[in-house]
């Protein structure tokens, strides 16, 4: 019975990590499609690139509290914590590739980091807040990323978290730039196709 319990709140975990926050808002309040705009990321920083910084904002606070469900949700069903990291995981890989928007979305960081709060709330609060300072003193979004949770993970390792805590939170971070790295990719793919003559 658990195990049905644990796969049947995986699946929801994945469902409302696919939302599609950003692209649902593009198209409600521009019409238009967040995907073709900017660096063509489904995400927040994108979505305050070209939207403003209030649509940044609200769009990364739901893509965060889309995280923190995903782990609640395996709490309400009163899963052992390693469904707690699992759920969390298929939330970021529903943001990452939703099943809603064909496969293509956003990098993950808001729903990371939204995983993060929910599992270790003070750690991800103390991070957060030496990424806001990072980014408002650098405005380099990549490194307040770095250094926020590279705080994490390091705090993690010297409070004696277990080696699965340890591995899943070396994924999930690692996870972030390697999806950045394949949207990059397939921008430039695109642009050069646009470039060639028809």
């Amino acid at each position: 019975m658990q195990l049905w319990k644990g796969i049947l709140a995986v699946l929801i975990a994945y469902l409302v990590g696919s939302t599609p926050t950003a692209l649902l808002y593009s198209r409600l309040t521009h019409g238009s499609d967040i995907r073709t705009l900017g660096d063509g990321n489904m995400g927040a920083h994108n979505s305050k690139q070209v939207f403003g910084w209030r649509a940044g904002v609200l769009i990364a606070l739901i893509d965060i509290l889309k995280g923190v469900l995903a782990v609640q949700i395996a709490i309400m069903f009163s899963l052992p914590e390693f469904w707690h990291y699992l759920c969390g995981a298929f939330a970021v890989l529903g943001h990452d590739f939703p099943v809603f928007a064909r496969f293509k979305g956003g990098q993950g960081f808001a729903t990371t980091t939204g995983v993060f709060l929910a599992l270790f709330p003070a750690l991800t609060l103390i991070g957060f807040a030496i990424y806001v300072v990072v980014y408002f003193t650098t405005r380099i979004a990549d490194l307040a990323s770095a250094f926020g949770m590279g705080f994490l993970a390091a705090a993690n390792l010297i409070r004696g978290a277990s080696l699965y805590t340890m591995g899943f939170i070396v994924i999930l971070l690692l996870f972030v730039p390697l999806k950045k790295r394949l949207d990059q990719g397939r921008v430039e793919v695109v642009r050069e196709r646009a470039k060639r003559p028809s």
